[in-house]
């Protein structure tokens, strides 16, 4: 468990770092068009600080399966959430972005929800899984994905909307792909399991949400976008976490309010992160 939470916790501080450089890299890229995709990938690919943000998520990544294979997806996320933390304070100490005292209170509300979720982890039981849940739970939350991006690239739809719209609809599927990739560390079958129909999920949900978190980084302001998907991926896959593999909420009906009030706290932080901004750096 404790080897879990340090990867979950070194997997949100990466998370976000690599958001901050791809942020940089895709507001000199040119524009992600549907109509050509590939196209926008190689120009998003030429980025140098694109590149570089794409790494460290490949490193964040690996640390957030390492995790997700330690430790209750729900925890896992909830530790991940924190992430927010680190995102303040790189964006206003390396990234030249200013934020508010709303911003600084957000954060102040997440550290203590987090530390609230750390005093009151349950041990972590067998691990069990519900295939009907989890076939609900993902088609339900890839369907609401999908449909926020179909509405965000309508033509009347406000440049800002669109982006909190698609940073909203990538954070969904990459909880999707969250919730499968926790499937499949515990899985059995051809090459431990990878051979299956979680795994395509998993790369669908997060081809989707790469075009979709690119495109809001472009368009959006860096730190509301960034929270935002942040905030939509968290809360899909500790819903993952609850319903298709039966976390507990809590120990003991004292452990189970504080931990509500906890992921309260936390969700209401990362609310209070989205505000109007302004950069006093170069983005290139």
């Amino acid at each position: 468990m404790i080897l879990g939470l340090a990867f979950a916790l070194g997997s949100a501080l990466s998370t976000n770092l690599g958001f901050l450089f791809k942020q940089r890299g895709a507001v000199v890229a040119p524009a992600i068009r549907l109509r050509n995709p590939l196209r926008g990938a190689a120009g998003l690919f030429r980025s140098r600080w694109f590149l570089v943000g794409w790494a460290v998520s490949v490193l964040a990544w690996g640390l957030h399966v390492g995790a997700l294979s330690l430790a209750p997806l729900s925890t896992v996320q909830a530790v991940l959430s924190g992430g927010l933390v680190f995102l303040a304070v790189l964006a206003e100490r390396f990234f030249g972005f200013r934020l508010g005292r709303r911003q600084w209170t957000g954060v102040a509300i997440t550290v203590t929800g987090l530390a609230v979720i750390g005093l009151t982890t349950p041990a972590e039981g067998p691990q069990r899984s519900s295939l009907a849940a989890l076939i609900a739970v993902e088609g339900a939350i890839l369907m609401l994905g999908v449909a926020l991006v179909a509405i965000a690239t309508r033509t009347d739809v406000a440049e800002r909307r669109e982006a909190l719209l698609l940073a909203t609809a990538a954070g969904v599927l990459f909880g999707v792909s969250d919730v499968a990739i926790k499937y499949l560390t515990h899985a059995h079958g051809p090459l431990l399991g990878l051979l299956s129909p979680w795994t395509l999920t998993a790369l669908v949900s997060f081809v989707i949400s790469f075009y979709a978190s690119a495109r809001s980084l472009q368009i959006g302001l860096a730190v509301e976008v960034i929270a935002i998907t942040s905030v939509a991926a968290n809360l899909a896959a500790i819903l993952g976490g609850v319903l298709v593999f039966g976390e507990p909420i809590g120990s003991g009906a004292l452990g189970i309010t504080a931990r509500l009030l906890a992921f309260g706290l936390v969700i209401a932080g990362a609310a209070l992160m989205p505000a109007p901004l302004r950069t006093t750096a170069d983005p290139t």
